[in-house]
């Protein structure tokens, strides 16, 4: 069946990667796909022009923006807010006044990180971060607005830009040019499921044509990872094995954000619809053999 969808943040890697997707098949069609600075989506009249513009309603809104730097919205709370939770409130009422299916990308940082088992989409939050307040404040306004919603959190998200994996690489080849010397440094104590963008991106398309609603968990597959374990598994697949990486702790580093020592999801939910992310190991290779990772030079 047809779709039409409307992307927000499409510049971003999650909504590249939908946009770039959803292009190659024959039963979406790409009303919009808008980001910053054209469409500001935390600004109410910028909302109601993008919807009025449209040449026809959308039946999907996918919302992909977010203000994602962990530490900077503890130093900019307002633009925080703005992005993550206001702007999802403007789009699920936006998406109501059409009949449009919303869906919303929230993150694990809703949850304090303490946990001993995976989080289930029952689970209570409690945010210990600006970016993880407002993205709760985030998913909040949109179920208020609305029963037909979609809110997916995902976690360690890695794609087109600037990631993870990205500034690990970067770092990699400074030190096989000489430009840097000695170890990297990774934290080891805090524990997640990598998740790459593009099988995000693939995931949501699927729970969108499962008619999945409500809250879901949808994080890549495969055994749960230390940030250490993901840049190590990185590096090899990259060809640095010769690179160390020394492993630090979480109270090494002086980050103005705190962040989750444990904030694995539970995806039981997503899997008993019939959607799953592959292991994330095969998920680094892919993304290392892709045009978004960075040019590895050989080495000499």
């Amino acid at each position: 069946m047809m779709r039409r969808w409307l992307i927000t943040g499409c510049n971003g890697q999650l909504g590249f990667a939908l946009g770039r997707q959803l292009a190659s098949y024959s039963d979406a069609e790409i009303l919009a796909a808008v980001d910053l600075p054209e469409v500001d989506v935390s600004d109410a009249d910028s909302v109601t022009r993008l919807f009025d513009e449209l040449h026809s309603p959308p039946e999907v809104v996918l919302n992909a923006a977010a203000y994602t730097h962990v530490d900077r919205c503890e130093r900019e709370p307002e633009l925080a807010q703005r992005a993550n939770a206001l702007a999802p409130g403007l789009l699920a009422e936006a998406a109501a006044r059409c009949g449009a299916q919303f869906v919303h990308v929230s993150t694990d940082y809703v949850f304090p990180g303490d946990a001993d088992r995976p989080y289930r989409e029952d689970d209570a939050p409690g945010p210990r971060s600006v970016y993880g307040r407002t993205k709760l404040e985030g998913e909040e306004r949109v179920r208020s607005v609305s029963d037909r919603f979609l809110v997916v959190r995902t976690s360690w998200v890695f794609g087109r830009g600037r990631n993870f994996l990205a500034a690990i690489l970067d770092q990699a080849q400074q030190r096989r040019r000489g430009e840097a010397e000695g170890p990297l440094r990774v934290v080891d104590d805090q524990r997640g499921r990598p998740t790459y963008a593009e099988d995000l991106a693939q995931g949501l398309r699927a729970l969108v044509a499962a008619d999945a609603d409500g809250l879901v968990h949808l994080a890549g597959g495969g055994s749960v990872a230390t940030w250490w374990e993901l840049a190590r598994a990185c590096l090899d697949a990259a060809g640095f094995e010769d690179l160390g990486i020394d492993k630090l702790r979480s109270a090494d580093l002086e980050t103005a954000a705190p962040r989750p020592s444990y904030s694995v999801l539970d995806c039981s939910r997503a899997d008993a619809l019939g959607v799953s992310l592959r292991d994330w190991r095969q998920a680094v290779a892919a993304y290392l053999a892709s045009p978004e990772a960075p040019a590895l030079e050989a080495a000499s």
